[in-house]
């Protein structure tokens, strides 16, 4: 037979192991523009800017026509 272990691991042992895994949120800031949150060091999603200047043209909502 192969190797085997003579115990049945604890579960505060897997948690153990698995105590790196936790996801962590996003890190998010304002954006100096729109005051939305966007990640850091991309251009904003809401407005198109990044550092100061427009970088992005963002397409605006189609509206619906009223039959």
């Amino acid at each position: 037979m192969g190797p085997l272990p003579k115990r049945k691991y604890a579960k505060a042992r897997q948690g153990q192991r698995r105590a790196h895994l936790g996801l962590t949120a996003p890190a998010l800031v304002d954006c100096p523009q729109c005051h939305s949150p966007k990640l850091p060091h991309r251009a904003c999603p809401t407005c198109g800017s990044y550092a100061g200047r427009e970088v992005v043209q963002v397409k605006s909502p189609k509206s619906k026509k009223a039959s």
